[in-house]
C-alpha cells in the first residue's frame, strides 16, 4: 500500500471519487432484496426454520462480537486496510452463497457479512482524514448519498430482470459478486491516510482551546448543566505535547498513545452522556436502530410467508427500492423543516415510534401482501426520518472526534439490544418464535419506546411551561408598582 502513500491528487476530489465509486459498487447489489428467496428455492433449498433460526441470527452475533475491535483498528491503521478488508469479505460472502450448500456454510456467509457491516465504519470515516475540514459537509453528503442510490439503482435492476427477463436468482447474485469485485479492485487506489482521529492525530505547534460549538446543550441550560467549552485535553491537544505517531509498534510510546487515547475516550463519552438531552436522543438511536436492524433482517422471510414465492410473483426489489427513496426523500426534508426539537423533537419521536409499532403490527394482522408491503414502506420511511433527526441533533454540537466516538457507542448499544432480542425471540434456544408472532412482538416493541418517549415529552413540555410562569409572575407583579426590597432586589 506504500505505492499509494501520497494522492495523485491533492484536492478533494480524487480521495471522494474514488471513495464513492467504492460505495456504490459495494451497494449496488440486485441479489440483496431477493436473498430468501433465493435460500429457500432449488438453488440452496433451506427451509425457513433453518434461515429464522440458525443462519440469520449468526449475523446479529459476529457484528455485535467484531464492531468493537474493528472500530479501534480502523483508527490504529489509518481506514484504507479495514475498506480493503471490507472489499475481500464481500467477496468472499458472494462466494460462497453462489458456490456454498449446507446450513453450515450459509452461516460462515453470515459471519463474513457481519465483518462487512462491522467495517463499515472505515468508509464514512476515512473521508475526513484526507479532505479539509471545509469540505466535510460535501464530501459527506456525497459518500451517504451515492450509497442511497446504489441501493435503489440495485433493486430497480433486480426487480426489472425477474419480473421482466426472468432471471434466476442465482445470476442475480453473480452481477452482485461482479459489482463487489469491482468495487475491491477501486478501494486498492485510496490514498493511503497520514492521520486519523485518535491513534494518529496530526501535530500542531498551535492548539487552540475548544469552542464553543463543542458544547452540548441540555434543556435545564442553568448552572448544573454540564461544561464542554472548557479547557480540557483534547486528542488534538495531546498530540501537540508528545508524537503520537514515534516509536517502535508495541513500544512504550504506543502503549502511552494507547492509555492516553482510552482516557480520553471515557472523559469524553462521561461529559457528552451527562446532557440529558444527548442521553434521551442517544437512547432512541440505540433501542430504534435494534428494532429497525432486526426488522430489516427478516422482513422477507415475512413476506414469503405471506406470498411464498414458489407460488407468486415477488416485488421485494420494487419496495426496497421505493422504501429507500422515501426514507432519502423524508430525509433531505427534513432540513426544510423548522421547528423547535429541544421543546418538540421528543414528542416526535414518540408520534414516529407510534408509526412504527402500528405499522408492524399491520404486517403481523394482515393476509394482503400488499398491506405487508405498504406497512414497511411506512416503517422504513419514517425511520429514515427520524434517524437523520437524531445523527444531526447528536452532531451539531460535537466535535468530529467526539461525534464519532458517541456513533460508536449508539451502535454498539443498539447491537447488545439486538442480540438480546435475537436470543430471546428468534434463537432456538429462546422462545424460538415463528416469523409472523416475532413481528407482533417487534411492533410491542416500538409501542413501548413510543410510550417511553412520550412520557419524557410531557415532562419536557409540562416543565418548560412552569418554567415561563415562574419567569413572567415577578415580571408581571413589577408592572404593576415599585417592590419595597428596592431596585435591586426587583432586578
Amino acid at each position: 500500500m506504500a505505492c499509494f502513500q501520497i494522492s495523485p491528487s491533492r484536492s478533494w476530489i480524487y480521495p471522494t471519487t474514488v471513495l464513492c465509486l467504492f460505495g456504490f459498487f459495494s451497494t449496488m447489489r440486485p441479489s440483496e432484496p431477493f436473498l430468501i428467496p433465493y435460500l429457500s428455492g432449488p438453488d440452496k433449498n433451506l427451509t425457513s426454520a433453518e434461515i429464522t433460526n440458525e443462519i440469520l441470527p449468526v449475523w446479529t452475533y459476529s457484528y455485535l462480537v467484531l464492531l468493537f475491535p474493528v472500530f479501534i483498528l480502523t483508527d490504529f491503521v489509518r481506514y484504507k486496510p479495514v475498506i480493503v478488508l471490507q472489499g475481500i469479505s464481500y467477496i468472499i460472502t458472494w462466494l460462497l452463497l453462489l458456490f456454498g450448500q449446507g446450513v453450515q456454510v450459509m452461516q460462515v456467509v453470515e459471519f463474513f457479512y457481519g465483518m462487512v457491516t462491522a467495517t463499515e465504519v472505515a468508509y464514512y470515516a476515512y473521508i475526513y482524514s484526507v479532505v479539509s475540514p471545509e469540505h466535510y459537509q460535501r464530501v459527506s453528503g456525497y459518500c451517504r448519498a451515492v450509497t442511497l442510490v446504489a441501493y435503489t439503482a440495485g433493486s430497480v435492476l433486480a426487480q426489472v430482470l425477474v419480473s421482466l427477463v426472468n432471471l434466476s436468482y442465482f445470476y442475480l447474485n453473480v452481477i452482485s459478486l461482479a459489482s463487489v469485485s469491482v468495487a475491491f479492485l477501486s478501494s486498492l487506489f485510496l490514498p493511503m491516510p497520514r492521520k486519523s482521529m485518535f491513534f494518529h492525530a496530526k501535530a500542531s505547534k498551535d492548539v487552540q482551546k475548544p469552542s464553543s460549538t463543542n458544547a452540548v446543550s441540555d434543556e435545564p441550560r442553568g448552572d448544573k448543566a454540564p461544561r464542554y467549552n472548557e479547557e480540557k485535553p483534547t486528542p488534538e491537544i495531546a498530540a501537540s505535547s508528545g508524537n503520537w505517531d514515534g516509536g517502535p509498534l508495541g513500544g512504550p510510546k504506543q502503549e502511552n498513545v494507547a492509555a492516553r487515547v482510552f482516557v480520553q475516550w471515557f472523559q469524553d463519552l462521561k461529559e457528552c452522556y451527562s446532557s440529558n438531552r444527548l442521553f434521551y436522543w442517544s437512547l432512541w438511536w440505540a433501542l430504534s436502530t435494534a428494532g429497525f436492524n432486526q426488522v430489516v433482517n427478516y422482513v422477507q422471510i415475512l413476506w414469503d410467508y405471506k406470498a411464498p414465492s414458489q407460488n407468486s410473483s415477488v416485488y421485494n426489489g420494487a419496495v426496497e427500492a421505493i422504501a429507500t427513496f422515501g426514507g432519502a426523500v423524508a430525509a433531505f426534508a427534513v432540513g426544510y423543516v423548522k421547528v423547535n426539537w429541544d421543546l418538540l423533537g421528543e414528542l416526535a419521536l414518540a408520534v414516529f415510534s407510534v408509526v412504527n409499532a402500528g405499522s408492524l403490527f399491520l404486517m403481523h394482522y394482515t393476509t394482503s401482501i400488499w398491506a405487508c408491503y405498504a406497512g414497511y414502506l411506512i416503517f422504513k420511511s419514517s425511520y429514515m426520518l427520524l434517524i437523520t433527526i437524531a445523527v444531526f441533533q447528536i452532531a451539531v454540537n460535537l466535535s468530529m472526534e467526539r461525534y464519532a466516538l458517541v456513533f460508536g457507542i449508539n451502535t454498539f448499544l443498539a447491537l447488545v439490544v439486538q442480540t438480546l432480542v435475537t436470543v430471546i425471540v428468534v434463537d432456538p434456544r429462546g422462545l424460538n418464535l415463528p416469523v409472523s408472532i416475532q413481528f407482533l412482538v417487534y411492533g410491542g416493541y416500538f409501542a413501548v419506546i413510543a410510550g417511553i418517549f412520550l412520557v419524557r415529552s410531557i415532562y419536557i413540555i409540562y416543565s418548560v411551561k412552569c418554567r415561563r410562569e415562574a419567569q413572567s409572575s415577578p415580571l408581571s407583579h413589577s408592572a404593576q408598582g415599585p417592590h419595597p426590597e428596592g431596585p435591586r432586589d426587583a432586578l
